[in-house]
């Protein structure tokens, strides 16, 4: 299957469905309108299970690692090597996105998209074998388009697997040292906006520290000049490995009508690259919390998609995501399992004359 054939496997979902279940909450016994945006939540889950009475049975993380040679410009305060260990930390149950799962009763599948360090064997670890980190993107592109393709179909599999699994609602996490400079390149490059609005601190930068980030990002984007119109293009001179593994995610989730709910700023650079390739993705996104990364905002808003939380987070791991999932479920299951008014036997609101 190639990226086309994905393209093509995505269809809208169903606004058949999304006003059965409009219909539906006007007469569950409730004030109209009570229950805020879980009501709009809710229906949009049921326009993508094409089911005015949806439900979330499963839930899935995917948890995307990879390198960036660009690190070697200095734009972390981290060493490259603690990709690797907080892979490990994933898979042992350490981590935050291991406790927030676990508690969630979220499955959390851990991915190797192109780890620098070489990991142990893990029987559950999923590599995909895209390589051992991307280039230095000042210097040239940070893949190849065939590689950058690659990961996308790997995230596809990845996504249509967990479905397959069970799960009804998938998440997008990411664990890279140096992935929010590819996240604001990326920004940068699909919305337009000017690499000092679209670079935060990351893992904590000074101000002069940031100055210096976005001055890279801003050299990146001159050396490569990706095309605003095509989303491998971007992926491929300024992304990131699981940047690319992430947004495949998001379209196989779409391809099997599956909530997709987004983490922070690095799985919406990875939104914007699905959503430059397919329009159609957007019925599917969930924004699940805005990051305190700076160019989090600029990209939700180019998707047009409002978060649900705002905790001051900017972690990644997938741990906005699993937080989210808990109000996702708790929409669908509002709609499908309250009583109408009828049922409960109860005096729905008098008419006016």
């Amino acid at each position: 299957m190639s990226v086309e054939d994905v393209v093509a496997a995505i269809a809208p979902a169903d606004p058949v469905a999304g006003e059965a279940a409009r219909l539906r909450h006007e007469r569950l016994t409730k004030p109209p309108g009570s229950l805020g945006r879980l009501e709009d939540l809710s229906l949009q889950v049921a326009a993508i299970q094409r089911d005015e009475c949806p439900a979330i049975r499963g839930k899935a993380v995917v948890v995307a690692a990879g390198d960036h040679g660009v690190v070697a410009q200095g734009v972390t305060g981290y060493p490259q090597e603690v990709t690797a260990q907080m892979v490990v930390n994933f898979l042992s149950g350490g981590a935050a996105i291991s406790v927030m799962a676990r508690r969630a009763g979220v499955k959390l599948l851990v991915v190797d998209a192109g780890v620098a360090t070489a990991l142990p064997e893990h029987p559950e670890l999923r590599v995909v074998g895209l390589g051992r980190g991307t280039a230095d993107m000042t210097l040239g592109a940070a893949m190849s388009r065939e590689r950058a393709a690659a990961c996308v179909l790997a995230g596809v599999e990845l996504a249509r697997e967990v479905a397959g699994a069970g799960a009804d609602a998938i998440g997008t996490g990411d664990m890279g040292i140096g992935n929010t400079t590819a996240s604001s390149a990326i920004t940068a490059a699909v919305t337009g906006r000017p690499p000092h609005e679209t670079t935060g601190r990351g893992t904590g930068r000074s101000d002069e520290e940031l100055a210096a980030k976005a001055a890279v990002v801003e050299r990146a984007l001159a050396v490569n000049s990706p095309d605003a119109g095509d989303g491998l293009d971007i992926l491929a001179k300024v992304g990131g490995f699981e940047i690319g593994v992430l947004a495949g995610v998001v379209l196989g989730g779409a391809i099997e009508r599956r909530v997709v709910v987004l983490d922070g700023f690095i799985s919406g650079a990875a939104a914007l690259i699905a959503h430059k390739l397919c329009p159609t993705v957007i019925d599917y996104l969930v924004a699940s919390h805005l990051s305190a990364e700076a160019g989090h905002r600029l990209a939700l808003s180019h998707l047009g998609l409002r978060p649900l939380l705002d905790l001051g987070m900017r972690l990644g791991e997938g741990t906005g995501a699993v937080l989210a999932m808990g109000l996702v479920e708790a929409a669908a299951a509002c709609l499908s399992e309250m009583a109408t008014f009828d049922e409960a036997g109860i005096s729905g609101a008098e008419s006016a004359d």
